[in-house]
């Protein structure tokens, strides 16, 4: 096995010569965020590679991410490392399901969630992501509002929303393996613990949430809470950049199930492999990429509030 050292110089020289940016998810393995030139969720890497200089994007997540990343850079060439990275949850619906719900509900608003293909956001009205899920379906002048593809999402969205919700039975199978029995366990083995939890896990596992939010949440929350010991649920990769931050604090993952295969399948080797062969290229057809653009733009106008 080559020394992790040298492949991460490798890596970082291979990057300098195809004038690339090197992204990672939040959830990626622990030496490929340390290589990496930006951590955090899909959208805003995706958003931070287009307003860069660089001309080739390699995104170290899943399918759909290297999508948005087209979509928002379509003039860069954007590398997937693994191919076969995708999203089991994406993967629940497809266009031609979408067409049908959308048949059943006539002119009613589809949010679709960024964890989806290019082709369902390009038949959806507007997208959102978990940490705006909220104020995006607020946002709508219709009454009612059909979500997909998450019902854990959608479900944590109807409990403050002032719209009537309706959704797609979709949900991402490392959060569902989180069970409400492993976290009073975690909260029983660590008294004065906080848990926080992924909006994508189970109402009853959000139920015994002490705070819910998306990734980029959980940092900032790590970050501000007076807990010296906090609970964790969502995928184990982000306690890399948790304890990382947070040196003095103790982090403690809810399950040993938490552990999304796709994300772990991207290791430093394919990464330099797809840069020397300028292989694994995603790409979205024009059309698609069009429609995709106009439902991410109208997310993007939605108003922020203060506490964003």
């Amino acid at each position: 096995m080559r020394d992790r050292n040298d492949l991460k110089k490798e890596v970082r020289s291979l990057l300098k010569e195809r004038g690339a940016i090197m992204l990672a998810h939040n959830y990626q393995r622990d030496e490929v965020q340390e290589t990496a030139d930006l951590t955090g969720d899909s959208l805003a890497l995706s958003q931070a590679a287009a307003e860069s200089d660089a001309k080739v994007i390699v995104f170290c997540g899943v399918h759909f991410m290297a999508e948005s990343a087209a979509i928002l850079s379509p003039d860069k060439t954007v590398i997937l490392p693994r191919l076969d990275a995708g999203c089991p949850m994406a993967d629940m619906i497809t266009p031609e399901d979408l067409i049908k719900e959308k048949a059943k509900r006539p002119g009613v608003p589809v949010v679709a969630y960024v964890n989806t293909s290019a082709a369902v956001k390009a038949l959806s009205d507007i997208c959102c992501t978990s940490a705006n899920a909220v104020r995006v379906v607020d946002s709508l002048p219709s009454e009612r509002v059909y979500m997909i593809p998450d019902k854990n999402l959608s479900h944590y969205v109807s409990l403050t929303s002032r719209k009537k919700m309706e959704w797609w039975q979709g949900f991402c199978p490392t959060h569902e393996r989180l069970k409400p029995a492993e976290v009073i366990k975690a909260k029983e083995e660590n008294p004065g613990a906080v848990f926080v939890c992924h909006p994508e896990c189970s109402p009853e596992v959000v139920s015994l949430a002490d705070h819910v939010c998306s990734t980029s949440g959980m940092y900032k929350y790590a970050s501000a809470s007076k807990a010296k010991t906090i609970i964790v649920g969502t995928e184990m990769g982000i306690l890399y950049k948790l304890k990382k931050e947070n040196p003095e604090k103790k982090f403690i993952l809810a399950s040993k199930s938490l552990i999304c295969p796709n994300m772990k399948l991207t290791a430093l080797e394919d990464v330099a492999e797809a840069l020397k062969e300028m292989k694994n290229i995603v790409t979205v057809p024009a059309d698609v990429r069009a429609k995709a653009k106009e439902a991410l733009d109208k997310m993007l106008k939605v108003p922020r509030d203060s506490s964003s």
